[in-house]
This record gives C-alpha cells, structure tokens and sequence, in this order.
C-alpha cells in the first residue's frame, strides 16, 4: 500500500469501491444482493489485511512501546515531585512577597495615587485661577493696567490651549478673552486719543514737563504689544486742531484786551484782527510764537519718551536674540542625556517616572505657581506641594521679563512676547521722528496763514522798514527757534517771510526810486550846504560801519551846516540830492543787514537805483533836460562840474557798498557782484564825458575867437584878452568844485585844444616861426595867453608847451 493511501481521496475511494454497482439505491434483484454480498466479503478481506500489518507493525516496535509504557509511570512519579516543589516555592515566594515586596509596591502606588491627586487639585486651582481671569482683567482695566490685562489675557489664552484643552467649561472662554482683547484695544486707542488731547491742551506755560509720564510709557507699550504701531497719527491729528486752537485762543485773548474793538459789531476774529495797529498785531504775533515754541518743546519731549520705549523694546529683541544664541552654544555642548531603567507597574506606570516626580517635589514646592492671577488665589496645594502644571508657563513658551527705564526715570517690565522686528521698530522710531518735524511744519503753516489773513488788505506791504524790520527778526528768530527744537528746516514760513520781503523791497524800492525821482526834478544843480548829520554819516562810513545814524541830539542840531562834505580828507561840493541819495544808499545796506534773505533782491535793486540816478543826471545836466524840468536857463560849467564831483562821491562809495553786500552773498551768488562793476564804468564813462563837454565848450569858444584873430598890434591882442577871459570865468566856476589834480588836467586838456585851434589859424595866416614883425606880434600874444594862465590858482607850474603852435620846419 502506498504511503499516500488515502480514502478521502474521491479517486481512491472510487478504486476501492465501486460506485457503479450503487448507482441506484435499494436495487432489487439476485444480481443487486450478490453484489452487496461480494462488496462485503471485499471490505472484510481489506479488514483482515490492515489487522495483519497493524500487528506485523506492533512486532516490529513492541520492544519501545514496552520500554515507552514504563517511561510513563516513572515520568508520572517526578513530576509529582516537581508539583510538590513548586507548590513548596510558591508557598516560600508568596511569604517573601508579603514580608518584603507588598509594602514598598503599597508606597509606590500611594505616591503615584498622591501625585496624581496633586495634579488633579492644581488643575483645578488652574481652573479657578483662569475662572478669575475676566474680573481680574476687568479690575486692571478699572486702573488702566492695560499691559498688565493684555499679558493676562495672553498668559490665559496660553493655558487653555496647552493645559486646558479640551475643558468643556472653559470652551467659550477663548473667544470671550479674544473680544475683550478687541475690547481693549479700543479701549487704549480712546485712551491714548485722550492722553494726546490733555497732554497738547494744557495751559501753554512756561512749562514742559511730560504729562503722567508712566501713564503714557503704559499706553505705547500696550499698543506695541498690539501691533497698534500707527497711535502716533491721533497724537498727529491732536496737534493740528491744537495748533489752530492756540492761534484762535490768543487772538481771543488780545481782542478782549482792546476797547477799541467792538466785538458785537465786527463777530469775526479775521476781521477783529485786522483791525488792529501793528503794535498790538505785532505783540500777538510775538505771544503765538511764543506759544508755539512751547508748544513745540512740549511735544517733542512727549515724543522722544514714546521713542525711548521704541528703543527700549528694539533693544531688548537684540537681547534676546544674543541670549538664545548663546544658550545655543551652551545646549550643543552639554548634549548628553542620563537614561534610566523603567519597570512596568500593574497600573500601567513607569517606577522611573514615579521616582523622577517624587524628585521633582521639593524643588516645585520653592516656586511659585501663580503668574497674573487674582488677588484672592490660594496656593496652588495645602501642603505647599506644587507640580509644574500648577504653573501657567509652558514648556514651550515661556514670557520672562526684564526691567528697563524710560529717560524720565519710569521703570517697566518689557515682556518678550512682543513679536515685533527689528525693521518695524526702526520704521516706527522714524514715524515719530518725522511727526516732530511735521509739528514744525503744522505751527509754520498756521502761522503763515495768520500773516495771510493780516496781509488780505495791504497791511503788511505798507509797514515803515523799521516795522518790516522788526517783524522780520520776529519771524527769523521764531524759524530759528523751531529749527533748534525740531531739528529740521520748514520752509513755509520762511517762504512767507521771503514773500513778504520781496513785495516789501519791491515797496522800499519804489519809495525811494519815487523820491529820488523828485528829488532830481527839482534839483537846480547848485552847491548845497552839507548838515552836520550827513557829515557823522559819512564819518561812520570811514570808520568802516554802514548805519544810519540814531537820532539827533541837541547838541548836534546846534552844528553849523558845512560848505564841504568831508570824506577821508577830501572835499566834495554835491548837490542836496546827492546826500540825500547817500543816505538812501546806507538804507539799503542797513535793510541787508536787518533782513539777510533780501540780500540778493537789495543788490539788484540798489545797482538799479544807482543807474538811475547816472542816467537821469545825465539826462537832467548832460542832456539839458534841466531846463525844462526845472527851468534852468542855461547849464553852466558849474553845473557841469557839479554833476561830476557827485558822481565822483558815488564812485567813491561803490566799493564799499559792493564789499559790504560781498560780505553777506553766499559763494556761489559772487557773480551778481559784478553789476557793481558795470555801475562803476558807466559813472566813470559820465564822468569822462562832462570832462569832455567842458572842453568841448572851451574848444568852441576857441574856435569862435581865433578863427577871427589876425596878427596886428596892438598887443595883446583883444581876441586873446578874451580868450583869457573866459579861462578866468572857466576857471572861477571849477577851481572849488573839482580836486586841484583835475583842475590841472582838464585845463592842459583846454591847452591842448587852444594850441590845436591856434596853430590851425597861424598856417591860416601863413604866419610862421622865422623871427620877424609877425612871429613878434604872436609871440607877445601867447606870452599873455601864458601869464595869464599860470597866473590862475593852482595852474602855476602847468607845463603848456607852447611851442607846439608852430609848424615844424621840413
């Protein structure tokens, strides 16, 4: 038989049987009952056949089930004695557990149960310290303690999503924390709106204290901690309606104070200002300005406390950032870790960890479990026990603190959850930088609209120099003021004030233009006498000070007037328009002086002024305009040598006109020096020409006479006598009006022009240089011409050269 032999198999099973003769059940027949009988005695022999190899099998082993049947009883007889041993160990093990095991197992499960007990209490004082968190929040609110509240909230918000969650009690806490943080920061912007609107609206004293100081230091940490970093713009807006306030307030102010103005009748405050002299509008200006300057230093002392705690809080993320570099540095290098072995208890915990919270009790208990909590908090375990959970700070996030004091002394607490960069704090400081500057620019512009107002009628422009003057320096010395406290330049006012300068130069000028114009109308070009305070003026000029004189006193008024002007030794004869033209030319140079920023506008119009007067002098001498203008019935050699030693005087002072404006141009505005030097040619040229004219008249003269002279006796001839004559008249009329050296040239120039005329009439003649009757007769003629002449004053050692009448031998 096959060792796979296997009557389960359907194939084998149908070998050995077949099925064919039971194909139908309960056949009948002989041929059926045979079958069956065979099919029987078939299975009886399969039978027989595996009973024999059964037993042939039994006597092949009978010899090890022998040997196996008696392993049996004696296997059976040690393992009673194993089970009698075992239940004798047992018996040992279970007293051993008693005696020594069960106790120690009992402390560990009790101190795991207690530890578990503790957390459990400190959860719930957790829970009742973050029940109390919105009365707590609500009574810092009550004190204004909005950094404290928000570091509550925070601190809050942190414990229920690390060691809160899930606290079905505490589920709406979180959103009701998030709306009363929206709540506060209302709350700190209406503050801080308030704040700004106290701290601008203070009486303007003499006084610039920071207001509440730790109050404000309070409130822009609160905003800082928010993000809130655009607060400064209500302080902005707060200036702008102060500032308008303050000029409001103090034209009020002023008003009430003059009974001159009736405040019924004229309701508007423009129209109350304008009604105003210029003392009492020059006086309110001055009391705006020095409001404004208060008002200024005030604001920039708020600003830069709101800066330092700026700074304050840059400089601590810088801290912050080197300390976790730091720790960095220490955590790499101590980066081993100490394990332990850890036993599973019954109770599922580890025996380390139970040991490793029993370490940790004494060390909790020396700390404190409370962080923002309310006043009437307990501790965190009756046995002064405290775990770490009973701690509101996380692991993972932990707000220490540090101290740091504001300039004005005010100490704070400077939280690190301030998640603020470097560059919005940089933005920011500058943002509060450039509101002081705006301050500057918000008094300019409101002052300038206060001189727009004052200015709508022409008030401005009619002011005397010595009220532009002072307003001026008013004005300059506000900008001055404003730029010392701010820092920075505004432009507005000074724009303003170069406005107002320039339509007041443009007045100064057109005064003194107008004046100078009648003043030369009515000249009748004669010598005027100087007085003694034009002499003083010309004498401090030569001290090297260009300033009009103060005025007059008795003693001065008694001072005869003078013949001569003085002027560094010299004598000049002028004209009383002259002086007077020299006393307007110091006015300019004084208004320089005054009003620095006309410079440029004075000089241009000065070198206007100065050309008018050449060219309408000219006009009025030169060009005989005189006798119409004035009536003139002649222009005579004295009028002619009058007019150049005035503007010989001119000359003399366009040096000292041109360094004194050079000495307040800037470098770069040198060039405009140069219309001094145009002026200076154009007089001299005018000059040179009434030179020229009083020649030209002698020369005509000449002309006349010696075109009709013939030599014949007697002698001196009558055309010399008068030729003689009329150089005595011409020289009476010059000698005292000109210096000696030009008297001596202009009459070798009126030689030169006689010799010219008198050669022409001798080659005329044919009368020549050979000694005879004739030679005699011109010779006699021209030794009186000579005598005469040298005989004037001054003319003595005049070389005329005479022989050059004669025509030179060939």
């Amino acid at each position: 038989m096959k060792p796979d032999f296997a009557l389960e198999d359907s194939l084998t099973f149908n070998a050995v049987l077949p099925w064919s003769h039971f194909s139908t059940a309960g056949g009948k027949g002989n041929r059926d009952a045979a079958s069956s009988k065979l099919l029987q005695e078939k299975l009886s022999h399969y039978l027989d056949i595996v009973e024999v190899n059964i037993a042939h099998q039994i006597s092949l082993r009978s010899e090890a089930f022998f040997h196996a049947m008696t392993s049996q009883h004696e296997l059976q007889d040690y393992l009673r004695k194993t089970s009698q041993a075992v239940k004798l160990l047992r018996e040992k093990i279970s007293k051993i557990d008693k005696v020594m095991c069960e106790g120690s197992l009992r402390v560990l499960r009790l101190s795991l149960t207690r530890n578990n007990c503790i957390k459990a209490y400190n959860k719930l004082k957790l829970m009742a310290t973050v029940h109390q968190t919105q009365p707590t929040v609500q009574l810092l609110l009550s004190t204004s303690e909005f950094v404290g509240a928000l570091d509550l909230i925070a601190t809050t918000q942190e414990v229920l999503q690390q060691e809160l969650q899930g606290i079905h009690s505490f589920r709406h806490l979180g959103s009701q924390l998030c709306e009363l943080e929206k709540l506060i920061d209302k709350m700190m912007i209406a503050e801080f709106s308030t704040y700004a609107r106290n701290d601008l609206n203070r009486p303007l004293e003499d006084d610039c204290q920071i207001l509440e100081e730790e109050r404000l230091v309070s409130l822009v940490f609160g905003l800082l901690k928010q993000r809130k970093l655009n607060f400064y713009e209500i302080y902005g807006d707060e200036m702008i309606i102060t500032a308008k306030n303050i000029i409001k307030q103090c034209v009020v102010n002023t008003v009430s104070q003059i009974e001159e103005i009736d405040t019924e009748v004229v309701v508007k405050l423009a129209d109350q200002m304008r009604m105003m002299n210029f003392p009492q509008w020059f006086d309110l200006l001055k009391n705006i300005f020095s409001k404004f300057t208060i008002f200024l230093k005030r604001i920039k002392a708020t600003l830069n406390t709101i800066r330092s705690v700026v700074f304050l809080v840059l400089d601590k993320n810088q801290k912050t950032r080197d300390l976790e570099d730091t720790l960095e540095k220490n955590s790499a290098k101590d980066s081993t870790v100490d394990t332990e072995v850890a036993y599973l208890t019954h109770e599922g915990m580890f025996i380390s960890d139970a040991f490793s919270e029993g370490d940790l009790l004494p060390v909790a208990a020396d700390t404190t479990s409370q962080r923002n909590t309310s006043p009437n908090s307990e501790p965190c375990s009756s046995d002064s026990v405290s775990e770490p959970e009973c701690t509101t700070d996380s692991s993972s996030s932990k707000e220490q603190t540090s101290s740091s004091v504001t300039p004005g002394g005010v100490e704070m607490m400077i939280s690190d959850d301030m998640k603020l960069t470097d560059l919005e704090l940089v933005r920011l400081a500058n943002n509060i930088q450039e509101l002081l500057y705006n301050a500057s620019d918000i008094c300019h512009d409101r002052s300038v609209k206060f001189l727009m107002a004052r200015a709508k009628d022409g008030f401005l422009e009619k002011l005397n120099s010595n009220e532009f003057v002072a307003l001026s320096r008013l004005m300059e010395g506000f900008i001055l003021d404003t730029e010392q406290i701010c820092g920075r330049k505004s432009m507005s006012l000074r724009g303003a004030l170069q406005s107002q300068a320039n339509r007041f130069v443009n007045r100064f000028h057109e005064e003194r233009k107008t004046k100078l114009s009648l003043l030369l109308d009515n000249e009748r070009w004669k010598q005027a006498e100087v007085p003694a305070e034009f002499q003083d003026l010309v004498d401090s000029v030569s001290d090297g000070r260009i300033s009009l004189p103060e005025k007059k006193t008795a003693a001065t008024e008694e001072r005869k007037p003078a013949e001569f002007l003085i002027v560094e030794g010299q004598k000049y004869a002028t004209v009383g328009t002259v002086l007077l033209l020299i006393r307007i030319i110091l006015e300019y140079c004084q208004c320089v002086d005054n009003i620095p920023s006309i410079t440029t506008d004075m000089l241009t119009r000065l070198s206007d002024l100065l050309k008018y007067f050449n060219s309408r002098s000219c006009q009025l001498v030169l060009g005989a305009g005189a006798l119409q203008v004035v009536g003139l019935k002649t222009i005579t050699t004295k009028n002619l040598a009058l007019s150049s030693r005035c503007l010989q005087l001119i000359v003399h002072y366009i040096p000292i006109i041109r360094a004194h404006f050079e000495a307040r141009l800037q470098p770069k505005q040198f060039s405009m020096l140069r219309h001094f030097d145009h002026i200076t040619k154009d007089y001299h040229d005018h000059i040179a020409e009434i030179s020229a004219k009083l020649v030209a008249i002698m020369d005509s003269l000449f002309d006349k006479l010696l075109s009709k002279y013939e030599v014949k006796a007697p002698v001196p001839s009558a055309c010399f006598r008068n030729i003689c004559k009329q150089m005595a008249k011409m020289h009476e009329a010059i000698y005292d009006l000109l210096p000696e050296e030009q008297t001596q040239m202009l009459f070798l120039r009126i030689n030169a022009s006689y010799k010219l005329h008198l050669k022409r009439q001798l080659a005329h003649l044919n009368v020549v240089n050979d000694g005879g009757p004739l030679n005699g007769l011109v010779t006699s003629d021209v030794a009186f011409y000579t005598g005469n002449l040298q005989a004037l004053k001054g003319l003595n050692n005049l070389d005329l050269n005479m022989a050059e009448i004669w025509e030179q031998k060939r």
